[in-house]
Order: C-alpha cells, then sequence, then structure tokens
C-alpha cells in the first residue's frame, strides 16, 4: 500500500471527512460513478458503527494493488466491546442497537472483500478491498 491516510472517527462529521478522504482516493485509483458511491456508503457504514458502539476508532484509507489491479483498502478498528458472535452480526436485520441492523451486512456486499476480526472486551477490525474492473 503506498498511500495511506487515518481517519480518526468519534462523531457524525469524522463520518464525512473518512468518506470524502475514501473517495476522493478511489478516484486516483481508477474508480468512477456508482463505484465511488458504493464504495463511501461502506465507509460511512463501518465509521457509524464505530461510533454506535464503540465511540470512538479509526479508519485507515489506502490504495492497493494485486494481480496488476488496482483498488482501495479500508480497515476499521475500534477498542470497543467486540462482537460476541461476529456470524450473528452479519446477519441482515440483526442488531444489538437500535439500528435497522443492515450496516455491516450491507458493507460487505457493496465490497468486493470483507473481513472481520472481533474479541469480546478489546475491539474489532473490519478489512475491506474493492478492485477496480
Amino acid at each position: 500500500m503506498t498511500e495511506q491516510m487515518r481517519v480518526a472517527v468519534s462523531r457524525d462529521a469524522d463520518i464525512v471527512t473518512a468518506r470524502q478522504l475514501g473517495r476522493d482516493l478511489a478516484t486516483r485509483a481508477g474508480f468512477s460513478g456508482s463505484d465511488l458511491t458504493l464504495i463511501a456508503t461502506a465507509i460511512s457504514e463501518v465509521a457509524r458503527n464505530i461510533i454506535s458502539y464503540a465511540d470512538n476508532g479509526e479508519i485507515l484509507l489506502g490504495l492497493a494493488a494485486k494481480d496488476g489491479r488496482q483498488g482501495v483498502l479500508v480497515v476499521a478498528q475500534d477498542d470497543g466491546p467486540g462482537i460476541p458472535d461476529i456470524d450473528q452480526a452479519m446477519l441482515d436485520g440483526f442488531s444489538t442497537g437500535k439500528s435497522l441492523g443492515l450496516g455491516l451486512p450491507g458493507a460487505r456486499r457493496l465490497m468486493d472483500e470483507f473481513e472481520i476480526e472481533s474479541e469480546v472486551g478489546k475491539g474489532t477490525t473490519i478489512t475491506m478491498r474493492k478492485w477496480c474492473r
């Protein structure tokens, strides 16, 4: 990853910043049109989860390359309560908060690669990638 940006996430304005920086980075990586919206939306979803469940964390944004393809890498990290049951959290409609339960499964659908690691009491890391077509 050649270029990397960090966005501290603790309030709503940080979601807007992360979303815009991610969109700008994706444009430089060669994305256009609806793909830019998909990437920005996925960033919004994971950033919103940081605020809703962990109070604060960070989003790392970077360029990615694999097999001659360009893409973007998004890593959302927090030191929050963790997710006790990742499989359940990835089901549409499941929420431990007051949301619709579409954030994590939605972000997974919007991106090409989606990995989640979480430990109760330690926090959560979500790694997402989108590749130029």
